[in-house]
């Protein structure tokens, strides 16, 4: 069953404290989804242990940042959350998997396509978005399954996740693993290839990412979980029609000229110069280039969390740099991630084998 978790408006915040109709109501929402999922908890345990005991022993989510602590209250703000507004524990305590990805449309599809896909009851219509109080990101819940937009590029990416570590840390919510999905430019790949990241690089092909804090460069490991990216492959070769491939990704910080792109407002290098760059690219092992992928690994790896990126290729770079692929072909490439992703946490959960 999907949850239609209640919210508030940030300028009604002060009348909401006052009145806790509101949190009494996501506790019945959430009660009332427990019982539905009670079938579905030997499963959950069989995903992350062998017994009740097994499960408490799992690491909660853990965030770097000891000035949390001493915080009265954790206001969320993109997000339209917080830690005093909100019971976080009751709404977001049982999730495992989180989705995220650039379009809040793709991911309120991928929410309504989880919903059927864990055979949950309920009307897929009814699936509401949680961060509605707000323009910025989207947030649907499903199950144990939060989906979430992130929007376009390093900075988007960075800011959302933030606050979702934050959100899964007060949640307490425990044995999370991250999935970012979502559309990128090929690398010596056909169309429709499914890109799962080995490493993410930056645009100098290394495998990190640059912070700059208060003036100082702080570099950050893009290591993602490479257990987690050989299941995801395996699973791949269950699904027809679904290539995919362990690669490594190039996150720039520009859709165009940072992609070697010759069809921009602004341009400074020859097709030449283009082709150099992306064989070299292509000679340590790059298979897609995109945006977020660099932030969304080295948070994930600061704080512990299992993650991966798996992204579709929209086109051969190094043969072209428009997307001119036909719009039903293109909405069933986004869609492949999608169906990866969804066939993972079904084994996870023990609905399949």
């Amino acid at each position: 069953m999907s949850v239609c978790i209640p919210f508030t408006c940030r300028g009604n915040r002060s009348i909401w404290r006052n009145n806790q109709r509101e949190l009494s109501t996501a506790n019945r929402i959430y009660q009332k989804e427990s019982s539905v999922l009670q079938t579905m908890a030997p499963i959950l345990l069989n995903a992350t242990g062998t017994d009740h005991s097994d499960y408490i022993e799992q690491e909660e989510v853990h965030v770097k940042n000891p000035h949390l602590d001493s915080m009265e209250e954790d206001i969320l703000y993109h997000l339209d959350l917080g830690t005093k507004t909100h019971n976080l524990p009751a709404m977001f305590g049982d999730i495992k998997f989180v989705c995220v990805g650039g379009s809040a449309n793709r991911m309120k599809s991928f929410a309504q396509f989880i919903h059927q896909e864990l055979g949950l009851s309920g009307d897929m219509a009814g699936i509401r978005d949680i961060c509605a109080g707000t323009d910025r990101y989207s947030m649907y819940k499903v199950g144990p399954v939060l989906s979430i937009s992130h929007g376009m590029g390093v900075p988007s990416m960075s800011i959302m996740l933030h606050e979702l570590i934050k959100l899964l840390h007060h949640a307490r919510c425990r044995d999370v693993i991250l999935f970012r999905i979502g559309t990128s430019g090929g690398v010596g790949l056909a169309p429709g290839t499914v890109v799962i990241t080995n490493q993410a690089v930056d645009s100098f092909l290394q495998p990190q990412f640059e912070q700059v804090v208060l003036g100082k460069v702080i570099v950050r490991s893009t290591e993602l979980d490479k257990g987690l990216a050989e299941e995801l492959l395996s699973c791949s070769t269950e699904i027809p029609n679904l290539p995919a491939v362990i690669g490594n990704t190039m996150c720039t910080h520009d859709f165009y000229e940072g992609q070697g792109r010759l069809d921009g407002a602004l341009c400074s290098f020859s097709t030449e110069d283009k082709l150099e760059y992306l064989h070299k690219a292509y000679d340590v092992g790059v298979r897609n280039i995109e945006m977020e992928s660099t932030v969304f690994a080295a948070m994930c790896h600061t704080c512990g969390l299992k993650a991966a990126v798996i992204c579709v290729t929209l086109l051969n770079r190094f043969e072209g740099d428009q997307i001119n692929t036909p719009h039903e072909v293109m909405l069933e490439y986004q869609q492949r991630p999608q169906f990866l992703v969804s066939r993972l946490i079904r084994k996870r959960l023990g609905l399949i084998q």
